[in-house]
């Protein structure tokens, strides 16, 4: 059992609906509670310094095929970006609309959901290509799942990479899939505070967009105390406000990616 998140599980990878591979992680939540003691969380039968153990194995076999998948990356002079959010942030949308801004630029997408291909039908429907990997009961990616996912996918130099991750604001902020980037997407629906509670994900994030901004006025959504939350977590952190729907910030988002692309491939970084 994975005490970061509580797991054990299979993973169905769907290329064209070709491929799978089974035996990675995934995650059950029934026995695991928040504790006190210095891992931070209670698991029946395991002590505090076991939990730490078992932690720091997991996430340090993680953070070696991350390497691997960083050093990929920066054969191919690609640019990878790890979209993390809630359920329902808009994250598929914001995706669907970012493929076809880039236009002609080469690009890869690889979608995580517990269950159906839809999201990676709608972001083939772009004409992109798009890997779907269903985690069962897991609530996230790692990096031996992407890394599985880039030995399937035809990617070209100077490519974008889009991780679009499980929804889930706790785990993901954990593992590094060998990305360059985290970008947080939160809907204006979600609460002005909901960087306040999952302060993990923002903290390990690059840039937070808020999205789906057309309906702020509609919910009382105070956008100032969005960012000013935000940077209570993370001063330095770039945000961007961004209606998918509208376009409203697409052209602000698009330019913060193609210049972290040319920062990459200067040598400098992002």
């Amino acid at each position: 059992m994975c005490t970061v998140c509580g797991c054990n599980s299979s993973v169905t990878f769907d290329a064209t609906s070709r491929h799978s591979h089974a035996g990675a992680h995934s995650h059950t939540h029934d026995h695991l509670h928040f504790g006190a003691g210095a891992a931070g969380v209670s698991v029946p039968g395991l002590s505090q310094a076991r939990i730490i153990a078992v932690e720091t194995d997991i996430l340090a076999k993680n953070n070696g095929f991350a390497t691997a998948n960083r050093r990929v990356l920066q054969a191919l002079g690609a640019y990878a970006v790890n979209l993390v959010s809630s359920p329902g942030s808009g994250k598929t949308t914001l995706l669907c609309r970012t493929i076809q801004m880039l236009g002609t630029a080469p690009l890869a997408v690889i979608e995580g959901d517990q269950q159906t291909s839809n999201d990676a039908e709608r972001i083939r429907a772009t004409g992109a290509q798009a890997i779907q990997i269903n985690t069962g009961k897991g609530c996230h990616l790692d990096a031996e799942m992407v890394g599985h996912a880039m030995d399937h996918l035809a990617m070209k130099p100077a490519s974008f990479l889009f991780i679009e991750n499980v929804g889930n604001l706790v785990c993901p902020a954990a593992f590094d899939l060998g990305e360059d980037a985290k970008v947080a997407i939160l809907s204006v629906t979600e609460g002005e505070d909901k960087p306040l509670k999952y302060p993990d994900i923002f903290t390990a994030s690059s840039l937070a967009i808020l999205n789906k901004t057309d309906l702020a006025p509609h919910c009382d959504a105070d956008l100032a105390t969005y960012e000013a939350n935000l940077r209570r977590i993370k001063p330095k952190i770039d945000i961007l406000r961004v209606s998918a729907r509208t376009g409203e910030g697409m052209a602000q988002w698009v330019g913060w990616l193609r210049a972290r692309q040319v920062e990459k491939t200067l040598g400098r970084p992002a």
